[in-house]
């Protein structure tokens, strides 16, 4: 009866804070208190109880808190002495007068492990020991691998990973991350980014699985596997916190954190998917899109955090925010006018911890806030009751000082073995002509351009510093990409010095030296970068880029170019002057490694796009667009003109596909489609293809998308061999979101595709 009159109370709130809003098309962005049920109560466990039971309203807020490790180090925030060190009162003020239960971040820059272990050991040994015994969980960015310990074993950022189309791949590479997480004393990753990369503006675009719901959910399927596993107290496994929920990848701006006006039909269809799996692998946080949707800010959104996300999707976890979020409330979004307020809209929306984090407004604002009971303590208790059972869950409330000698695999030669060979299985060959790859190791190779030398363009951000820029803390013994192109090749390799970003200073000295070149190997790049910092005016690749390649192109040598991006840049212009286009993404320590293998033609290219690549800069529509955008201007069928396809990827042999047949000519809603076809090694030589299996509804009540993917399955072909794949979609995944906002799967006509074959069939 009590926790009823509390989400009435939540209902009201929320009514009274959305009166002025109104929408005719969503039930997500207004929230109507005589309609909400109470979300699904789980039952954490009596152990858990008792421990709320013997718990101050001060203690309760404190699990609630969480703060940067900067807050309790010597020096100030951001501004830390060096090297590194806690500061005891601070830390004995954090744990014994806050009561602080989560702690995040690195100061600064990477650590060593055995920076990590003192800092760790010496925060949980003083929480145990005084404060109210309650273990902290300890949480860091390890975005693509954990990139701040030192040595650690650094993958392709996300979108290289799902250039892999490896899911098996991507959850190995999950595990080790996981493993050295853990290695690290570090149990919570912030990781990984499950937004759907449709807005390649975005400064966020390169985090993600991109553009694909099939296939960012195959790849969300296998990073929680790595990360979780089914026992995330293993000590090699870690706490996934699954970001940004809900839509953050797509403001309208495409700015990091500006407004996204999203109908709750695409919400549904296109950004709920790969949440929704994840959870239904046991996903123990989520972390909130800092922005807003519709007008509202999604922190202070019940539908949204308490309504779907509890109730509907059945998620069990924390709700932490991301950094100063709900400081952003009153500051930025101007919902709130103080940080009490903003604190009560978080709250009795479902946030259950505040990342403030460099300071301890957020503490003391929902203490006052409980104790004039403008926040009821139950509320706290339903946070700590999940924010306990995560600590549970992770074994650190019966296990809290992590063993650090158990991690023996760290930084090991096998963890960088599968980092490279991800790298290798990601970089996608977009353009090859003339034969100019593979290239020959007798070849006279000149290597220029502003990501020929750099260990930091090929990481990106989150890489030692959190935009990854200082090359003080590069991983020692990692090659640039012409250190690894001079190390496969048997006669000199020259390097042209002097190419930048965006300043065309040393051109002249480029082609010069390019003149006695067989072949130049031009590297473009963009410079790493993140969140707010990383918000760009267009895709345009910089004049100075194009410069290079345009005189570069004079000389009638055979062009390589070599895209490090952080995005698709647009090379409509210089592309046609080049003899081959790699397509890198942003590869990691390993990346060169893998890059010379490809261009040497020791591994055969398999990478495909996980994105759509715009030939223009205001043209920014994905592979699944509707029937009216393929009309152009003179009511021809050609508007939809991409520099390349999703899923576009070349290889140095070629596959033949045969045989396309189903196993039924028509499907009832339960049944499951088999779709079988052969596929030929044509060529001489050994490779990987990615077979992908397209649908069209040729007819829908919601105007149908002119394919979708729905199936694909990677393998290898010996030079000559044939193989039958059989792939198996269930119909219902054929089901859209329809008008009323819930999935259906209309009967009617659909066409398969596979490669060039394709064939009809039909839901009765």
């Amino acid at each position: 009866m009590k926790r009823d009159g509390i989400f009435l109370f939540i209902g009201v709130c929320l009514c009274f804070l959305y009166s002025c809003e109104s929408s005719n098309e969503s039930t997500i962005n207004t929230v109507n208190a005589s309609t909400i049920n109470n979300p699904t109560i789980f039952d954490y466990g009596t152990d858990i109880e008792n421990l709320i039971s013997n718990m101050s309203i001060e203690e309760k807020v404190g699990q609630m808190t969480q703060i940067n490790i900067d807050l309790v180090s010597k020096g100030e925030v951001f501004n830390l002495k060096k090297p590194h060190e806690l500061d005891t009162v601070k830390l004995d003020s954090a744990i014994n007068h806050y009561f602080v239960g989560s702690f995040l971040n690195v100061g600064g820059h990477t650590y060593t492990r055995q920076h990590w272990k003192e800092i760790i050991n010496t925060i949980q040994q003083k929480a145990i020991s005084e404060g109210n015994g309650i273990p902290i969980i300890y949480g860091i960015d390890a975005i693509h691998g954990v990139n701040y310990t030192v040595d650690a074993t650094l993958f392709p950022q996300q979108l290289g990973q799902a250039a892999t189309w490896n899911p098996k791949l991507v959850e190995s590479g999950a595990g080790v991350a996981a493993y050295e997480c853990r290695a690290s004393g570090i149990p919570w990753n912030f990781s990984p980014v499950l937004d759907l990369g449709r807005q390649p503006l975005w400064s966020r675009f390169f985090e993600t699985y991109g553009e694909d719901v099939f296939l960012a959910k195959s790849m969300t399927e296998a990073v929680m596997k790595g990360y979780q596993g089914d026992d995330p107290s293993d000590s090699y496994k870690v706490a996934a916190c699954l970001k940004h929920f809900l839509g953050y990848s797509m403001p309208l701006s495409g700015k990091d954190r500006t407004p996204a006006w999203i109908p709750e039909r695409q919400l549904r269809e296109y950004f709920l998917p790969t949440f929704q799996k994840a959870i239904e692998l046991n996903a123990l946080t989520i972390m909130i899109n800092s922005g807003e949707i519709n007008g509202i800010p999604v922190h202070v959104n019940y539908d949204i955090l308490t309504v779907l996300l509890r109730k509907e999707m059945g998620f069990k976890g924390l709700v932490i925010t991301d950094w100063e979020d709900i400081i952003k409330l009153y500051r930025d979004h101007k919902i709130a006018k103080n940080m009490d307020e903003a604190v009560k809209m978080s709250i009795m929306a479902g946030v259950d911890i505040s990342m403030t984090p460099n300071d301890y407004s957020f503490n003391r604002a929902l203490i006052g806030l409980v104790k004039r009971g403008e926040v009821p303590e139950e509320r706290l208790d339903e946070s700590c009751r999940r924010i306990l059972w995560v600590k549970k869950k992770l074994g650190l409330l019966s296990n809290p000082i992590p063993d650090f000698d158990i991690y023996e695999d760290f930084a090991s030669s096998k963890h960088k073995e599968l980092a490279q060979k991800t790298a290798e299985e990601s970089i996608t060959l977009l353009k090859n002509e003339k034969g100019a790859l593979p290239l020959s190791k007798n070849s006279n190779i000149l290597v220029c351009g502003p990501a020929a030398n750099s260990l930091n363009i090929l990481n990106g951000a989150w890489t030692h510093t959190w935009q990854g820029l200082d090359t003080n803390y590069n991983t020692k013994g990692c090659l640039t990409i012409y250190e690894a192109i001079k190390e496969m090749t048997e006669i000199d390799v020259n390097i042209a010095e002097g190419a930048k970003l965006y300043e065309n200073k040393g051109i002249n000295s480029i082609i010069s030296q390019a003149k006695s070149a067989d072949v130049v190997v031009v590297c473009l790049g963009e410079e790493p970068s993140t969140e707010k910092p990383g918000d760009i005016e267009d895709l345009n690749l910089p004049q100075a880029q194009k410069d290079l390649v345009q005189e570069l192109s004079k000389l009638n040598k055979i062009i390589i170019m070599v895209q490090v991006f952080n995005r698709p840049l647009i090379v409509r212009d210089i592309e046609p002057l080049v003899d081959a286009v790699v397509n890198c993404y942003q590869p990691g320590d390993y990346g060169a490694k893998a890059l010379a293998n490809i261009l040497f033609g020791n591994v055969n290219p398999s990478g495909k796009l996980p994105f759509t690549y715009p030939r223009y800069t205001g043209s920014l529509i994905p592979y699944d667009y509707k029937h009216t955008e393929k009309l152009d201007k003179n009511f021809g069928n050609n508007a939809f003109n991409p520099q390349w396809e999703f899923g576009f990827g070349l290889s140095y042999t070629l596959f033949d596909y045969t045989n396309l047949q189903l196993n039924q000519s028509s499907y009832g809603i339960s049944d499951t489609m088999e779709a079988t076809v052969d596929i030929t090694n044509a060529g001489k030589i050994n490779g990987k293809e990615v077979v992908q299996v397209y649908i069209s509804d040729l007819v829908a009540s919601i105007t149908p998308s002119v394919k979708r993917l729905r199936a694909f399955n990677k393998i290898e072909l010996k030079a000559g061999e044939t193989k039958t794949v059989t792939l198996k979609i269930p119909i219902h995944e054929l089901a859209f979101v329809g008008k009323d906002n819930n999935w259906t799967t209309e009967l009617g006509d659909f066409q398969l595709f596979i490669d060039t074959l394709n064939t009809s069939f039909s839901l009765k």
